[in-house]
């Protein structure tokens, strides 16, 4: 296998594995409150913590419940850090976009595989059994598992085709076993350098986008794009700005924070479901154009050391995410809205200053229409 192929077979193997345990691990999210109103227990009160590790919900408990949670968070920074340095190393400047695209399309499947598979298994169900519970938890506790092995099959990049990487990986396995200290130390390094690059320019910019994130084909599609990667984040904001506005219109105010019965408020038009299905479908293109940009620009910028660039932004993206959750019980729609639109507008601006600094880089000595 060349190198190059064997770049591309590992970004593959990435998006895949993402693909099973995200197809299990967000699967579980879309139904957690169904299946806990199922239980009919009013000690699960936090319907906010509910996406957590999936085999708890074949016998959930209360503490369980929150216990997964504190792991699944901890889990959730590695995962994500090492996704992206594993996407960078795998990657040089004329093929991170295409990367970052494919990862982000096999990662997003996973909404479609396991929505589907939820679909036929419940259909037309509102109250949920705990033999169903247990069926479809069980096998999506496999699916993850699926995922977690096929990390296994990620392989080496030759040391000459690593994206930026000055040291060789296999130079690294020649030497002799390091003790617990030394990996102590390289941790506590690493933790200072993600600390260092909280107040850089680009990344206090770069965070006011990726707060408001909170499809391969854009990947695809930036390959020969003289203009970088602005066209793609001007349009991913457009789309969302269009499904804000529809949103608006097709949903009652009060609905973030009414009952579970419903609301008898009005919206400005007849609630259409044809009309939130296309709501949808926009955010989440925009969503694909915002986060497959921001994939390529960090590992761009921060090709040498990018796993505490990445660190930092699933940090920034979580704590706003966190934010919002808290946030949305309480603020009525049109007010969650003006909030998007304000982030969105600002994370816009930010991306772009930080991409014109990265056409300035490049242009003494790349070709910037590749990247």
């Amino acid at each position: 296998m060349s190198p190059e192929s064997k770049k591309l077979f590992n970004i593959v193997i990435l998006g895949v594995a993402f693909m099973f345990m995200f197809t299990a691990f967000q699967t579980c999210g879309n139904v957690a409150q169904t299946v806990i109103r199922s239980l009919n227990s009013t000690d699960f009160h936090g319907s906010g913590y509910t996406s957590m590790y999936i085999a708890v919900f074949i016998q959930p408990f209360p503490w369980s419940f929150y216990t997964a949670s504190v792991f699944i968070g901890i889990a959730a920074a590695v995962l994500w850090t090492a996704q992206g340095n594993c996407l960078t190393i795998n990657s040089d400047e004329h093929t991170i976009g295409r990367n970052s695209g494919i990862f982000w399309a096999l990662l997003q499947s996973s909404l479609f595989f396991g929505n589907l598979y939820i679909y036929f298994a419940w259909q037309g169900k509102t109250q949920i059994s705990e033999n169903d519970r247990r069926t479809v938890f069980i096998a999506l506790t496999v699916i993850s598992l699926v995922g977690t092995v096929l990390f296994f099959l990620i392989r080496k990049p030759d040391p000459e085709n690593v994206f930026g990487e000055e040291e060789s990986c296999d130079d690294q396995d020649m030497e002799a076993p390091e003790s617990a200290q030394n990996n102590v130390t390289k941790a506590v390094d690493a933790f200072k350098k993600s600390l260092k690059l909280c107040v850089t320019k680009e990344m206090l910019l770069l965070s006011v986008t990726t707060a408001y994130t909170g499809g391969s084909l854009f990947g695809l599609l930036s390959k020969n794009n003289r203009f970088g990667r602005n066209p793609v984040v001007l349009l991913g904001t457009l789309v969302h700005f269009v499904a804000f506005y529809l949103i608006f219109l097709n949903m009652p105010g009060d609905a973030p924070i009414a009952p579970v019965e419903g609301t008898d408020s009005s919206a400005y038009i007849t609630p259409s479901k044809e009309v939130a299905i296309l709501c949808s479908f926009l955010l989440g293109l925009g969503d694909s154009c915002f986060n497959t940009q921001l994939l390529s620009i960090l590992g761009f910028l921060y090709s040498e050391d990018s796993a505490p660039a990445f660190a930092v932004f699933k940090f920034v993206q979580s704590i706003c995410a966190a934010v919002a959750f808290f946030y949305s019980n309480y603020l009525l729609l049109h007010w969650q809205l003006l909030v998007m639109v304000i982030f969105g507008f600002f994370g816009t601006i930010s991306f772009f200053t930080v991409e014109w600094d990265a056409a300035a880089i490049v242009a003494r000595g790349s070709d910037y229409r590749s990247i």
